[in-house]
């Protein structure tokens, strides 16, 4: 009996464009990045809520397309949001399509809209012969200052969130700013919760920026937003590709800080309550657990919350109190199901510092309680779902 190891070194590039008005003839930005790339056909699916509040955009991205020296299949409009995340229904129908074009690795899927559509879309799309180019344009600030940019995809099942998915580094991402302005203005500033996390576990003078632009931020001046979006995803990306561990084979996932409540809170609802809002909420419950457990000032601690209030997110749900039969908080086994969803050792990333953060392996249910309950004595507050 012999073995012999060997080491497949994984090289991947990861475009990501900033821009407005991409599918203006003159921007040259996306006709590069398809030419640079070859290919043979282009598919692009577009969230149906983006396309209502673009009525033109459809016409602009046909002419676009059919300057360029490759086969258009044309537009076509599917729903979006936290729903098509829900089952594999709106995946089959892209398979279906992948495959009635005959897309292949050759080709492009260029797909617009929110996360949970680009989720979708970048699933089907990642599992279509192993692997379909996709080029993502994130609409939202919450998908275009993390999700968009990052390298996950996947759907809802067993009531967990993202519990079928992938791991797909896309052949490129555009952020059009002017995009944004399809999402309400509430939504546009819930987004802003990825920043402010990546500023907290990343980057110190970041959260001091957003924290002296708040006023700038709450109004959604542009000038303003873009820095942030664009500062905030250029974090995330770099932190895919230069933290080593960008398919999270280890225990530790920095970028999920607030995260494991968040997600719990979402399927408790139903995800009645959406992934923004709660990860602000997560986010503040575990502020609060890195300072009561030590690890943070205080007065660390109410800056932070002050910033989340500030940008008008509110940092506690109903949720977070419901028991079950048995008297337990079902929102506790949400670590349990962080753990299990990564695999490993319980590993959760909590604050000493603004802009740093440090791993524990065990958190108390006593004191994650006490921690609700001083959340629960805190405004702005969501109603009951």
């Amino acid at each position: 009996m012999s073995r012999q190891d060997f080491e497949i070194p994984l090289v991947f590039q990861h475009r990501i464009v900033f821009t407005r008005r991409a599918f203006a003839l003159d921007n040259p930005e996306l006709a590069e990045l398809l030419a640079a790339g070859g290919g043979r056909r282009v598919l692009v699916l577009l969230e149906d809520a983006v396309a209502a509040a673009w009525p033109g955009l459809q016409e602009a991205i046909g002419s676009y397309i059919r300057r360029l020296d490759l086969e258009f299949c044309g537009v076509l409009l599917h729903p979006g949001g936290e729903a098509v995340k829900a089952d594999d229904s709106l995946v089959g129908q892209l398979w279906q399509t992948i495959d009635r074009h005959h897309l292949d690795r050759h080709s492009y899927v260029l797909a617009i809209g929110g996360g949970a559509f680009l989720d979708v879309a970048g699933f089907a799309a990642a599992t279509a012969h192993r692997g379909v180019r996709m080029v993502r344009f994130p609409t939202t600030t919450l998908s275009q200052a993390d999700s968009g940019v990052g390298v996950k995809c996947g759907i809802n099942a067993f009531g967990k969130k993202n519990w079928v998915g992938s791991f797909a580094v896309p052949f490129a991402v555009i952020n059009d700013f002017d995009l944004l302005a399809s999402q309400a203005p509430e939504t546009n500033r819930a987004g802003l919760i990825e920043a402010v996390k990546v500023a907290l576990v990343k980057d110190r003078s970041f959260f001091d920026w957003i924290e002296a632009h708040l006023p700038e931020l709450g109004r959604l001046e542009f000038p303003a937003l873009a820095y942030c979006v664009e500062h905030s995803a250029l974090l995330h990306a770099r932190h895919i590709a230069s933290g080593g561990d960008p398919f999270e084979s280890g225990s530790s996932r920095p970028l999920d800080f607030g995260h494991w409540a968040a997600h719990k809170l979402e399927a408790l609802t139903n995800y009645q309550l959406s992934h923004a809002p709660a990860v602000a909420i997560g986010v503040a419950l575990d502020t609060l657990y890195s300072v009561h457990s030590g690890l943070l000032a205080p007065e660390l601690g109410e800056r932070i919350l002050a910033v989340l209030h500030g940008l008008g997110m509110a940092t506690y749900h109903p949720a977070l109190d419901w028991t079950d039969d048995s008297g337990r908080r079902p929102v506790l086994t949400g670590l349990a199901e962080f753990r299990e969803h990564l695999g490993g050792e319980l590993t959760v990333l909590l604050l000493s510092g603004l802009g740093t953060g440090v791993n524990v392996h065990h958190l108390d249910h006593g004191l994650l309680v006490r921690c609700i309950g001083e959340l629960r004595n805190r405004v702005p507050v969501i109603g009951d779902q």
